[in-house]
C-alpha cells in the first residue's frame, strides 16, 4: 500500500465524500432484500459491500489514530471484516446472505455516522493515516465496481430476471473493422509504478517494485474481442472442440456444462444477454463480457493468436488516458459499448493477460493487517488489465493489476488478442 500523493485536507475530505456518495447512489434502487442476498460464495450482499468499507475505515483509521474512538457497535467487527487474519475471527463469507440484520437502514446509519466522524478527523490526521484513507478510498473504489457486479449476477438467478436501471438510449454505432495488429515494444522494457517519482496517481503494493523486463517481438489488437466475433466462435464450435482449451479448462467446460459468455441465451435462433438493464439482445459490436480465462485462452486458440503478457499490455496501453474510455461516472445504465475513435486500452471490460499473479522482484508486504491487501492472494490467479464500464472514472492507471481465477466470469471481463511476430 502505498500513496505519493499527500492530499490537503480540504480535497482529501471532498474525495472521501464524493467516493462515499458514489456507493449510496448505486444501491439506491435496491430493498432491503435486494441488498441481503447472496447467490454464490464469490459474491456478496450489498449491504455487506457498504458496511465492510466502512469497517475499513473505522478500524484502520478510527480506531488506530484517532484518540478515543468509540466504535459504533462492537459486534460490527465480526460480521464485516473480510479476510484479515490480523483482525480476529469473522463470519463465514460464503454465509454473508444469511445476515437479515442489521437491515440497510441500519448499515446506511452506520455509513452515516463513520463518515461524520472521517471528516471531522481528517484536518488532524498523521501522515500515515492519510495514507491509509487514500487506500481506504481505492478500496471502496473497488467495492464499488464489484457492487454492480454482484448485484447483476444476483439478479440473474431470479427468473423474473429484474433490471437495477433502465437501459440507455441505444446509438447505432457501425461494427468495428478487422482487428489491426500494433507492433508492441521488443526488448528491455521497465514496467511498474515508480514510487521514486512524484505522482498524483495512487498504486497498490503490488504494482511495484518497478522494474526491468525483457519483450520479445509480438505485436497486440487495437481492440477488444466482439460479441459478434464471440458468436462466430460459438457457431464453429468452439465450446465443443478439446483441442482448443487447456486441460483444466476442458474439465471446467465440461463439469459445468458452459455452451457461450455467462448470462448470454439463445432465443428463437438469437443470442440475448442478460444485464444491468435487463435482458436485451446482444450488440454484435460491443466489447464481449464475461468471459473466463479459460474462455479467453481457448478463443485465442480458435483465433491462431493468444493472450497478451501483462508486460506486453503494460508498455502498449502507457501511451493512452487510463481516464478515458467507457467507465463509471455515476449511478446508471453500466455496459460496455462498441468502440470508436481508435485503439482503446480502458474501460468496457478488463482484458485477461496470459500472465500469472505472482510479485514483481523486491516485492514486499506493508507491515500489519493491511499488508494482507494483495500479497497473500499471489497464487494460482490470473492478471487482468484496463478497467471495464463499472471501474470508476480515474481509478484505473497502466500498471493496475487486476487479479482472478481462471474459471471466474461474473466481473466485466473480456479479450485483446496478442501474437508472435
Amino acid at each position: 500500500m502505498r500513496t505519493n500523493l499527500a492530499p490537503a485536507d480540504s480535497s482529501l475530505a471532498a474525495r472521501f465524500q464524493q467516493v462515499r456518495t458514489l456507493s449510496t447512489d448505486l444501491v439506491a434502487p435496491l430493498s432491503d432484500a435486494d441488498a441481503t442476498i447472496q447467490s454464490m460464495d464469490d459474491a456478496s450482499p450489498a449491504k455487506w459491500h457498504l458496511a465492510h468499507i466502512t469497517w475499513f475505515f473505522e478500524t484502520f483509521v478510527l480506531r488506530d489514530h484517532v484518540l478515543g474512538h468509540a466504535l459504533h457497535d462492537e459486534r460490527y467487527p465480526f460480521l464485516f471484516n473480510s479476510y484479515y487474519e490480523a483482525e480476529g475471527q469473522r463470519h463465514a463469507r460464503p454465509r454473508r446472505g444469511m445476515l437479515s440484520r442489521p437491515s440497510l437502514d441500519e448499515i446506511l446509519a452506520y455509513r452515516a455516522a463513520v463518515d461524520a466522524a472521517m471528516i471531522a478527523a481528517i484536518p488532524s490526521l498523521p501522515p500515515q493515516a492519510l495514507a491509509l484513507v487514500e487506500l481506504g478510498l481505492n478500496h471502496e473504489e473497488q467495492h464499488q465496481e464489484l457492487l454492480l457486479t454482484d448485484i447483476l449476477h444476483h439478479f440473474s438467478v431470479n427468473p423474473l430476471e429484474p433490471a437495477l436501471w433502465a437501459p440507455a438510449p441505444k446509438v447505432p454505432v457501425a461494427m468495428p473493422g478487422e482487428i489491426v495488429w500494433i507492433e508492441g515494444a521488443a526488448g528491455i522494457a521497465v514496467i511498474g509504478h515508480d514510487d521514486r517519482q512524484s505522482s498524483p496517481r495512487f498504486a497498490f503494493d503490488c504494482e511495484g517494485p518497478r522494474h526491468e523486463v525483457l519483450l520479445h517481438p509480438h505485436a497486440i489488437a487495437d481492440r477488444t474481442v466482439t460479441n459478434g466475433e464471440w458468436a462466430a466462435f460459438i457457431a464453429d464450435g468452439g465450446y465443443r472442440n478439446p483441442a482448443l482449451w487447456l486441460s483444466d479448462g476442458w474439465g471446467w467446460v465440461q463439469a459445468e456444462g458452459i455452451e457461450a459468455p455467462l448470462y448470454w441465451r439463445q432465443e428463437r435462433g438469437a443470442w440475448t444477454r442478460f444485464g444491468l438493464d435487463g435482458r436485451r439482445p446482444v450488440d454484435p459490436a460491443a466489447p464481449v463480457t464475461h468471459v473466463s480465462f479459460f474462455e479467453a485462452d481457448a478463443y485465442a486458440s480458435w483465433a491462431g493468436a493468444r493472450l497478451p503478457t501483462e508486460f506486453e499490455w503494460e508498455a502498449a496501453a502507457a501511451a493512452h488516458d487510463p481516464d478515458g474510455g467507457n467507465q463509471l461516472d455515476a449511478a446508471g445504465a453500466t455496459e460496455p459499448r462498441p468502440s470508436s475513435g481508435g485503439p482503446a486500452f480502458f474501460g468496457d471490460v478488463w482484458e485477461w493477460t496470459g500472465s500469472a499473479y505472482r510479485p514483481y522482484p523486491g516485492f514486499r508486504a506493508a507491515e500489519g493487517a493491511v499488508g494482507e491487501y494483495n500479497g497473500k492472494f499471489m497464487s494460482g490467479q490470473f492478471v487482468l488489465r484496463g478497467g471495464s464500464c463499472a471501474t470508476p472514472r480515474g481509478h484505473a492507471r497502466a500498471s493496475y493489476r487486476n487479479f482472478f481465477y481462471p474459471h471466474q466470469r461474473w466481473q466485466f471481463t473480456g479479450v485483446r488478442l496478442a501474437r508472435d511476430v
